[in-house]
């Protein structure tokens, strides 16, 4: 198993000014500018995965936390910001029970049309969910302590074109039911969007 770095960058007020940071694609730009490009154009255009993942933390007034995972490490000295990192451990997967936050873009394909449809409300989003987590990504959620805790749309302008991602920040207990789907949804990330701020499964061992 190649190494896994878990990373935080901290921006002051004065960063987030300074980098232009002002929507979720200007800290897209800015979180992978702090990494190696290690794919190819061909790789990038067959949605090869960037080996990247972030959960913008959010902050106060004066600052701004994002959480990184990926399987190398970032640039510990960037020109702007602070940039904590550590080696994941293999034993850190190897637990059954995990306390568990996540910002997901929930949907799924329309049989019809073959488009993406976004799920809406907290029921199908919650259902979606549990569904999704045992039969695509290792997981079983206890429903009883699941929680929703905020739904939002996110939109930012791409190549001229607006794009749009539903947002729901779930968190809640997940027991491992597979250990290698597990640990793929953990490396890779879990639903649509990852390359926005999606899909880190950030864990805490039970």
């Amino acid at each position: 198993m190649t190494n896994l770095y878990a990373a935080v960058l901290r921006l002051s007020r004065n960063d987030v000014k300074t980098l232009k940071i002002t929507d979720p694609y200007s800290l897209h730009r800015v979180v992978y500018d702090l990494f190696d490009d290690v794919r190819s154009d061909q790789q990038k255009q067959a949605s090869l995965p960037s080996g990247i993942l972030y959960a913008d933390k959010g902050g106060d007034f004066n600052s701004r936390r994002i959480l990184m995972l990926a399987n190398r490490p970032p640039n510990l000295a960037p020109d702007h910001g602070e940039v904590e990192c550590k080696t994941i451990s293999a034993a850190f997967l190897q637990h059954s029970r995990y306390a568990f936050e996540v910002v997901i873009n929930p949907g799924r394909r329309d049989k019809q049309t073959g488009k993406i449809v976004a799920v809406r409300g907290r029921e199908a989003i919650t259902h979606w969910f549990i569904e999704r987590a045992e039969t695509s990504w290792g997981f079983k959620v206890n429903p009883i302590n699941l929680q929703i805790e905020k739904m939002a749309v996110q939109t930012f302008k791409k190549d001229n074109q607006i794009v749009t991602h539903g947002s729901a920040t779930l968190k809640g207990e997940l027991q491992v039911i597979d250990r290698e789907h597990f640990n793929q949804s953990f490396r890779q990330g879990i639903g649509r969007g990852r390359a926005f701020g999606f899909g880190l499964l950030q864990i805490v061992a039970i």
